[in-house]
């Protein structure tokens, strides 16, 4: 007896809104790392003719990504992804000032610093200040300006945006401000980098890290810019690449697609008029709270990136949401990727002073430059409808 063939259904079109977990590669990476994975395959630091081209990529890289700053090409540090660039930068303000014994962070901020922060505390007898946030996310200078203690803080480590919420801190003021307590200051910028212009010529800012995977570039790939007037104390040893801060061959295909998606982040942060992004999120945060009832914004009385969303819809479990959103083909996280499957809250939204039951109803919506107008209607139907039938089910009796 011959079977039938079985009924196949069509695949759902996949409408991306996490891309503060991670991004899809900009396409023009993909064609720029492409021939250093087949023809170039040389070692940047070979003496011979072959490995020419595959060093100038690397150099026109560094270029690429010190131009998204306003930075020199000096200054830019390759590193493996932005958590080994935050370990670095901790690891060399360490070294350089040994008998200083106080680190100064944020309560929000990223665990590729608070963990390193909280080892040094634990094990090696450091005392760490986390500043607290008010209920929008926004860090006190004048708490700031209390915890810095002249002569005896090393570090003052602020990401530039939330990771969760998409909140600003007043970088170049908090950097001012250590800078004259003759501390030195570093800022994670995974979640700024590419989507807000930055600059850091004549600042006083001294180290930046940056992760590839959140700018449409490879995972595994990051930098670590070093002001050229701060020393350096290498966190990777052995031989001399990165003129000799960062030991270990180059990854030069994501270092090259890494540039090229610099170069594209700077072209479209360039471009004139409104930030279409920005104008993308506000009208899906707009349309949300308007067409459904007890949504709540997290973080938006101030400053925040322009992709970022972090809400709490009352009633509607973010599990629940995020299962019945990914049957419709639409991918969000629940306050933070690196939290999703865990029991516990989230440290951003605690520390913002939210309960656990209000926690557990929050999902952060971040989108691209890749993310279409028709992709914000279509999910905001899924949304509208998601909520209202989780709310249904969680009624009693239902």
């Amino acid at each position: 007896m011959q079977r039938r063939p079985g009924r196949v259904s069509s695949p759902l079109r996949m409408i991306y809104l996490d891309n503060n977990a991670t991004t899809a590669l900009d396409p023009a990476a993909v064609d720029a790392m492409l021939p250093f994975l087949r023809e170039h395959f040389a070692n940047p630091s070979s003496g011979y003719t072959a490995a020419r081209p595959v060093r100038q990529a690397v150099d026109r890289a560094r270029s690429q990504v010190a131009a998204l700053f306003d930075a020199q090409p000096g200054e830019i540090i390759f590193t493996a992804g932005g958590t080994e660039s935050d370990n670095a930068a901790i690891h060399s303000a360490t070294q350089l000032f040994p008998e200083r014994r106080h680190l100064i962070t944020c309560a929000t901020e990223h665990d590729a610093v608070l963990n390193p922060l909280a080892a040094l505390e634990k094990h090696r007898g450091y005392e760490v200040t986390r500043i607290p946030v008010d209920a929008h996310g926004r860090l006190s200078l004048d708490a700031l300006r209390d915890a810095l203690r002249p002569g005896r803080t090393a570090l003052v480590s602020l990401m530039w945006g939330n990771n969760e919420t998409g909140v600003l801190h007043p970088i170049a003021e908090a950097a001012a401000l250590t800078e004259a307590a003759g501390a030195l200051f570093h800022t994670d910028a995974v979640a700024a980098a590419g989507k807000l212009p930055l600059t850091l010529r004549d600042t006083p800012i001294h180290y930046l890290s940056l992760s590839g995977h959140k700018l449409h570039a490879p995972k595994g790939i990051g930098v670590l810019w070093v002001n050229r007037r701060v020393a350096f104390q290498p966190w990777m040893l052995g031989g001399g690449q990165e003129n000799r801060r960062r030991a270990g061959t180059e990854n030069v295909p994501s270092i090259v697609a890494l540039g090229e998606a610099a170069a594209q982040a700077r072209h479209h942060l360039t471009q004139p008029g409104p930030d279409p992004i920005s104008r993308l999120r506000d009208h899906f945060e707009a349309e949300l709270t308007s067409r459904l009832p007890g949504v709540h914004l997290h973080g938006s009385a101030g400053p925040r990136v322009p992709n970022t969303s972090s809400l709490r819809i009352d009633g509607a479990e973010a599990a629940a949401m995020m299962v019945l959103l990914d049957r419709a083909g639409i991918c969000v996280s629940a306050g933070s990727a690196c939290h999703t499957g865990s029991h516990a809250i989230s440290h951003v939204l605690a520390a913002m002073g939210h309960t656990r039951p209000q926690a557990s109803t929050t999902l952060r919506v971040s989108l691209s430059r890749f993310t279409t107008p028709a992709d914000i209607d279509t999910a905001l139907s899924h949304f509208i409808h998601a909520a209202e039938k989780v709310r249904s089910l969680q009624q009693p009796g239902a």
